[in-house]
C-alpha cells in the first residue's frame, strides 16, 4: 500500500494538516506502508505561495519520507510521484517476499565428546554403574 500526503503550497492550512493525517496513517494503516509528501501547485507564482519548498522538505525528513513538489495544472513532477511509489512499493514487497522465502533453520550443535562434558553428565547420574 502506498500513500500519497498531498498539500497545496499556496494554502498553510494544508499543509499544517499534514501531521494530523500522518497520525491517523500511522493508527490506521501498516507499519510499513509507503508514504510520500507532496507539495502541489508548485506552478504558482512565488508571491502566492505560503509553504516554502524547505518547509516541505524539512517536515518530510522529519518523517523519513520522500517529497516532492508537483502541479498538476502542468503535469510537473506527477509521473515522478507515482513512478516513484509504485516503484518503492514494489521493491518493499520483493523484499518481504524474499525474507519470506528463506527457511528458517535452527543449529544445533553437539557436544563434543574429546571435551570430557559428556562424559562428567554420564557419570552424575543417579544410578552410577
Amino acid at each position: 500500500m502506498g500513500i500519497l500526503l498531498v498539500y497545496d503550497v499556496t494554502d498553510e492550512s494544508s499543509f499544517n494538516n499534514i501531521r494530523n493525517w500522518i497520525a491517523n496513517i500511522e493508527q490506521n494503516a501498516s507499519d510499513n506502508v509507503n508514504k510520500i509528501l507532496v507539495g502541489n501547485k508548485a506552478d504558482m507564482d512565488e508571491s502566492k505561495r505560503a509553504v516554502p519548498t524547505s518547509r516541505g522538505q524539512s517536515l518530510a525528513d522529519e518523517y523519513d519520507i520522500k517529497f516532492f513538489e508537483t502541479s498538476a495544472k502542468t503535469n510537473m513532477n506527477v509521473e515522478e510521484v507515482f513512478f516513484t511509489i509504485a516503484r518503492d512499493i514494489k521493491q518493499r514487497l520483493a523484499e518481504s517476499e524474499s525474507k519470506a522465502e528463506q527457511p528458517q533453520t535452527i543449529t544445533i550443535n553437539q557436544p563434543d565428546p574429546s571435551k570430557g562434558s559428556g562424559a562428567a553428565a554420564e557419570k552424575s547420574g543417579c544410578c552410577g554403574s
